[in-house]
C-alpha cells in the first residue's frame, strides 16, 4: 500500500468535509471558462474511477462522435492501466489523484465513476475547474451534498448529467408522451422492484472489479497498487481493509446501500415518466435476511411512497435472495395499466392493458416501434448537450429529485418511522 502522500495531500484528506462546506458560496463556483462548446468540436473527456461500473462507461464515451479520452484517473494501478488500453488514445494521461487530472488542460469534461462518498467534492471541484460532468448514480450520501452539488451547478455553466440511462430508451420516450395524454385514466399506483438470486459463494456486490468477477486477487498485491489514503478521501480513517475496497456498496460509510444502487435506478424511471417530483412520504423497511457476511446494508428492501394531492402510491420491493417474481415497472390507472417488459435501464417495449370498464377503441395495445425515433445514447445525449449547451435528460434539477427520493426511504429506514419531505425547507423530516 502507498503511504507517499505528502503533506498537502494529507491535509486536503483531512479537510475534504469542511471543505465541502465551505465552497457553497456563489463566487467559489465560478466556472473556468469553457472550451468545448462549439458542435463538431473534439471534447477532451477525462475518466474518473475506472473500475466496474467506471470502465463501462469509459467504453460508451470513446465510441461517442467528437469524443477523445485525454486523462483517466484511479487511485489502484490495475484500473489506471485498464483505463489507458480503454481510452485509445496513445497519448492519454493516467492520474492517481483527480485533482491533477481537473488541471489538465487537455480535459474539458469528466466521467465521474467513483464509489459514492467521492460523488460530492469531485463535483464540486469539477465545477470549480468549468469542466462538464457526468456522473454516475446515485448522486449523494447525504441531503446537504445533493444540495452543495445542484447549488453548485445552477450557479455555473457546466452541463450535468446524472448515470440513469433508462431514460435513453426510445420506448419509454413513447410512454412519456402517451402518459401525458392521460390515456390510463388517474394514476393511483405504480410498482417497482429489483430482485435477483445470490448462488452460494455469490452473493451480490461481492465481486472483484466486475459483476461476474468472483475469484479474490492477492490481497498483499492489491494493497501495495492501492492510495488506500486516497481512496478513503471524506471517509472515516480506518486502516487497509481490503472488503471495503472492493465491496464498499456493503457499507455505510461508502455509499447507501439498495436506496441509491436499485431504487435509484427505479424511481428515477418513475420520474421521467411521470414527472411527479418528490414524493410527499416515505416508509421503509429492510432487513439482512440471507446474506450475513459483515455487510451492514440490507440485502432485502421495501419502500411505499406516496403524492397525496396525485393520490398516488409509487412501490418499490427488492431482494437479493430471489429472482422470482420479477417486477416488471408498471403504471396503474384507473382505465388502463401501462406495463413495460423489464426493469428500468433494461426496458425495450410496454404493452398497455384496458380495465374491464374501458369502452375505447382508440387505446393503443402497447410499444409502437417506428412511431418513435431512435434515442440517443445517455452518454451521446451528454455530449449532444455539451456541444450545444443545452440540458441533458438526467440533469441537475432531476438528478436532484433522485437523491431526495432515495434518500427519503434510507431515513425511513435508519430512523424506523415515515419520513416526510418538506417542500418549503428543502428538508427530510
Amino acid at each position: 500500500m502507498k503511504n507517499t502522500a505528502n503533506l498537502s495531500r494529507r491535509h486536503f484528506l483531512r479537510t475534504t468535509g469542511q471543505a465541502a462546506t465551505a465552497l457553497a458560496t456563489v463566487s467559489t463556483f465560478a466556472p473556468a471558462v469553457h472550451s468545448a462548446s462549439s458542435p463538431g468540436k473534439t471534447i477532451g473527456v477525462g475518466c474518473i474511477g475506472l473500475g466496474t461500473r467506471g470502465g463501462d462507461l469509459i467504453n460508451a464515451v470513446v465510441n461517442v462522435a467528437n469524443i477523445k479520452v485525454t486523462a483517466v484517473c484511479d487511485v489502484y494501478e490495475p484500473h489506471r492501466q485498464k483505463g489507458i488500453e480503454r481510452s485509445l488514445n496513445p497519448a492519454v494521461k493516467a492520474y492517481d489523484d483527480y485533482r491533477e487530472l481537473l488541471a489538465d488542460r487537455n480535459v474539458d469534461a469528466v466521467v465521474i465513476a467513483t464509489p459514492d462518498h467521492w460523488h460530492c467534492q469531485m463535483v464540486l471541484d469539477a465545477v470549480k475547474a468549468g469542466k462538464d460532468i457526468y456522473c454516475e448514480k446515485g448522486l449523494a450520501r447525504t441531503l446537504n451534498e445533493a444540495k452543495l452539488m445542484r447549488d453548485a451547478l445552477k450557479q455555473s455553466g457546466v452541463v450535468f448529467q446524472l448515470g440513469h440511462h433508462a431514460r435513453q430508451a426510445a420506448c419509454a420516450l413513447q410512454a412519456k408522451e402517451l402518459l401525458a395524454k392521460d390515456i390510463l385514466g388517474p394514476v393511483t399506483l405504480v410498482r417497482t422492484g429489483r430482485f435477483k438470486a445470490s448462488p452460494p459463494g455469490h452473493p451480490n456486490w461481492r465481486w472483484y472489479g466486475y459483476y461476474d468477477q468472483w475469484d479474490r486477487p492477492d490481497p498483499a498485491k492489491v494493497a501495495k497498487e492501492v492510495n488506500w489514503d486516497l481512496w478513503l478521501g471524506p471517509a472515516p480513517r480506518i486502516p487497509w481493509n481490503e472488503r471495503h475496497f472492493w465491496h464498499w456498496r456493503c457499507y455505510w460509510a461508502y455509499g447507501t446501500g439498495y436506496a441509491g444502487d436499485l431504487l435509484s435506478h427505479e424511481m428515477d424511471f418513475v420520474q421521467y415518466l411521470l414527472g411527479h417530483g418528490v414524493p410527499d412520504t416515505c416508509d421503509c423497511t429492510g432487513m439482512i435476511s440471507q446474506l450475513k457476511d459483515d455487510r451492514e446494508v440490507p440485502d432485502t428492501w421495501s419502500a411505499i411512497y406516496e403524492f397525496e394531492k396525485l393520490g398516488r402510491t409509487v412501490t418499490f420491493t427488492g431482494s437479493m435472495n430471489t429472482s422470482r417474481p420479477k417486477q416488471p415497472v408498471e403504471i396503474c390507472g384507473r382505465d388502463a395499466t401501462l406495463r413495460f417488459d423489464d426493469i428500468a435501464h433494461d426496458v425495450t417495449r410496454f404493452q398497455i392493458l384496458p380495465e374491464e370498464h374501458n369502452t375505447r377503441t382508440d387505446l393503443p395495445k402497447g410499444y409502437e416501434g417506428k412511431k418513435t425515433p431512435k434515442q440517443p445514447n445517455h452518454m451521446e445525449d451528454w455530449v449532444d448537450c455539451i456541444q450545444s449547451r443545452g440540458t441533458p435528460k438526467c440533469s441537475t434539477d432531476e438528478a436532484f429529485i433522485e437523491a431526495a427520493t432515495s434518500l427519503m426511504s434510507l431515513i425511513s429506514y435508519q430512523q424506523r418511522r415515515r419520513v416526510r419531505w418538506d417542500a418549503a425547507r428543502e428538508e427530510i423530516v
